[in-house]
């Protein structure tokens, strides 16, 4: 056995809650599926999972305690993860004027020209990977559900991250088709669709506030 089942049994449980509760993640790729059509929040998903891929990796060789341990390496991450929210929230912001700008009787396309399919894929994994926040949980929960006397401790890491990463990705896809699709009709209206560009524009930038609050555990 590389895991240990009575701790895998703990350890799904408590990644059921975890997937279950809204974070950036989901607000990320809801807004922008919601935005942009279900395409656009799959690809935002996808772009989660690699993000996800990037700390489970930084766990498993040691890099994310090194991280979480050092103020100023903590600092960095943070206000790089902060710009890059700020950023999509002015984009979104812009997106809002420009709606306004041009008028009600002028349609956009669903999707801006600048929201390219790799620009969709990087907003999730950029997101994500600069989150210093994720790095910190990493550190602290996957250990948690480790049991050394099996050995492979790295792997043991390795699959955990996994086991957390693919069904979240899963939940967010199917995030992405509910909101697309639920906001389908809506986008075709130009004031909702300027209403929805400025809540998610505003909603980035106080995720980008809080983030610049974030201290590592």
């Amino acid at each position: 056995m590389i895991l240990d089942p009575q701790l895998l049994w703990l350890y799904l449980g408590a990644v059921a809650l975890l997937i279950l509760t809204p974070g950036p993640d989901t607000f990320l790729v809801a807004s922008t599926s919601a935005t942009h059509g279900v395409r656009a929040g799959t690809l935002a998903a996808l772009g989660v999972f690699c993000g996800c891929l990037v700390h489970v990796t930084l766990a498993t060789t040691g890099i994310s305690a090194l991280i979480a341990a050092s103020p100023w390496a903590f600092g960095i991450l943070k206000m790089a993860g902060a710009a890059y929210l700020c950023w999509l929230g002015v984009l979104a912001l812009r997106d809002a004027w420009r709606g306004h700008a041009l008028g009600a009787g002028t349609s956009r396309p669903a999707v801006p020209a600048d929201r390219s399919t790799l620009g969709l894929f990087l907003r999730g994994a950029v997101t994500n990977a600069l989150n210093p926040k994720a790095a910190v949980f990493f550190v602290a929960f996957l250990p948690q559900f480790v049991e050394p006397s099996l050995g492979h401790t790295s792997l043991q890491l390795a699959l955990l991250g996994m086991i957390f990463n693919v069904p979240g990705t899963l939940y967010l896809i199917g995030l992405a088709a509910v909101s697309g699709r639920a906001t389908a009709s809506l986008r075709r209206v130009p004031w909702v669709r300027r209403t929805l560009d400025a809540v998610v524009g505003v909603f980035f930038i106080g995720l980008a506030a809080h983030m610049v609050r974030a201290q590592a555990k």
